[in-house]
């Protein structure tokens, strides 16, 4: 089903419904099988409030929202093949492509944020929150690497790393043409357009956005580059690679192919390949690496095989 987002207004003779009998009643396609894994998900309101029980009774005049974001329903969950690494302080794993890092109208449930919650749940202490610090964001569609801070002593320290710039992130991207020149350096900076949730270059305002980048295969018509991060702006890869001409292929938002070669590329081929870093309280070097996923390592391996030598 596509994203959607459902508003529906109980009158006085639906008052006192369940709720899964009130919404398959108004909209024919919701199902009451169907509407029970959305209000698990957790991408049901009633009266602007998340509801997480389908025996909720609707009231009459109270607003219920639905909102589906078209993706799967299987809830994601942190296997320990994702996680490159844990200790009492940080823990640092793979966010596979098509998975929210943090919650949307959507859903709560099997986010990136939420799944790590229960990762870090101890069974002994069910009363006791886990400590969750986010200090980097990944785009839904993009994959790798990710690293948090799950102790309070590592919050703040953890923080400042990544507003002083002292941890260096590189990307991988496949991206339509090649760029001008095999290196270089890309810097504006980026404000959100008036038009849709795209972020662009603005002439005033907005925030300071510097990436740099190297060429590393080209093909006939494809590039596989590594950028480096010396800011980290939302859609900063994105928006730069598109706006100098190269745009990330599968990134329809910035101009990028959706099918390439006859080959449909349902996400942007991007991801973040590695993250060094100081530890915030061991003092210890971390150099977290994130293989290759899969769809982006099959396109890479056709356009090889495929490319003249």
């Amino acid at each position: 089903m596509p994203r959607q987002h459902y508003r529906l207004l109980p009158d006085a003779t639906a008052a006192g419904t369940r709720l899964d009998q009130y919404v398959p009643a108004q909209v024919a396609e919701l199902s009451r099988t169907f509407l029970r894994k959305i209000v698990d998900l957790g991408g049901v309101y009633v009266g602007g409030r998340r509801v997480r029980k389908c025996s909720t009774a609707v009231r009459c005049g109270e607003l219920v929202e639905i909102h589906l974001d078209g993706l799967p329903l299987e809830i994601f969950s942190l296997s320990p093949e994702l996680v490159l690494f844990q200790d009492r302080f940080l823990l640092a794993l793979i966010k596979p492509a098509g998975v929210e890092t943090q919650p949307t109208p959507a859903r709560y449930k099997g986010t990136l944020y939420e799944a790590l919650l229960r990762h870090l749940h101890n069974p002994y202490r069910p009363l006791d929150q886990p400590e969750l610090g986010m200090v980097q964001r990944l785009d839904r569609d993009t994959s790798g690497v990710m690293v948090f801070s799950i102790h309070a002593k590592a919050h703040g320290a953890l923080t400042k790393i990544f507003t002083e710039r002292k941890v260096d992130k590189a990307y991988l991207a496949l991206v339509k043409g090649r760029p001008d020149a095999d290196a270089g350096e890309i810097r504006s900076h980026l404000g959100r357009s008036r038009h849709g949730n795209k972020m662009m270059s603005v002439q005033q305002g907005g925030k300071e956005a510097i990436t740099r980048y190297r060429v590393l295969e080209s093909f006939a018509d494809t590039s596989l580059i590594e950028l480096e991060l010396l800011t980290g702006r939302s859609h900063q890869i994105r928006v730069h690679c598109s706006e100098q001409g190269f745009p990330l292929l599968g990134d329809s938002l910035y101009g990028g192919p959706s099918c390439w070669q006859q080959r449909e590329i349902p996400r942007q081929m991007l991801h973040a390949a590695s993250l060094s870093l100081t530890h915030p309280v061991t003092a210890a070097s971390l150099a977290l690496k994130a293989p290759l996923p899969e769809d982006m390592a099959t396109l890479l391996a056709e356009l090889r095989r495929t490319s003249p030598s």
